[in-house]
């Protein structure tokens, strides 16, 4: 079966049969780093390496604002090591990273819409955008989540993706 990019892990293919699966959680992951460009004639290819790459699952990206930043989050420093090389030798985009204070993440939501704006306005520095358009609270230490956490009681912090 030939893949132009349709598919993505987890993904099932059927002769018409309904079925819904919950997926593949995502994980809170330990490093994050956010990708610096050493090529700005080579943006594409880097962009399409680093989204190719996170639907691999070998990281999670996160897009933070202002200046849409492009922050990897991993498990371990290994998977930075991959992910620079296989950017350099597939898709010719040259970067480096730049380790970031934060250590945790949790997806947030909340039932209360205006409570969720004002929380994620107010914590914009520390929000991220998953690749599902989710955001996701990063974070120095559990204290400070536990703290955000009390000052936020509207707000529902997840370890995993996996929270609908």
């Amino acid at each position: 079966l030939y893949d132009s990019g349709n598919f993505k892990i987890g993904d099932t293919l059927t002769e018409g049969e309904k079925l819904q699966f919950k997926g593949i959680p995502s994980f809170s992951p330990e490093i994050f780093k956010e990708v610096e460009n050493m090529d700005p004639m080579r943006t594409k290819q880097l962009e399409k390496g680093i989204e190719q790459l996170t639907d691999e699952g070998v990281a999670q990206l996160f897009v933070m604002q202002p200046g849409n930043r492009k922050v990897i989050g991993a498990v371990g420093e290994l998977q930075f090591e991959v992910i620079n090389f296989r950017l350099e030798h597939e898709y010719g985009a040259k970067c480096r990273f730049r380790t970031l204070s934060y250590t945790r993440s949790s997806w947030v939501t909340s039932s209360d819409r205006k409570k969720m704006e004002e929380f994620l306005k107010r914590k914009q520095q520390h929000i991220g955008i998953d690749k599902e358009g989710n955001p996701v609270y990063l974070s120095d230490s559990d204290y400070m989540i536990n703290l955000t956490k009390q000052d936020y009681p509207d707000i529902d912090f997840h370890k995993t993706s996996e929270f609908k």
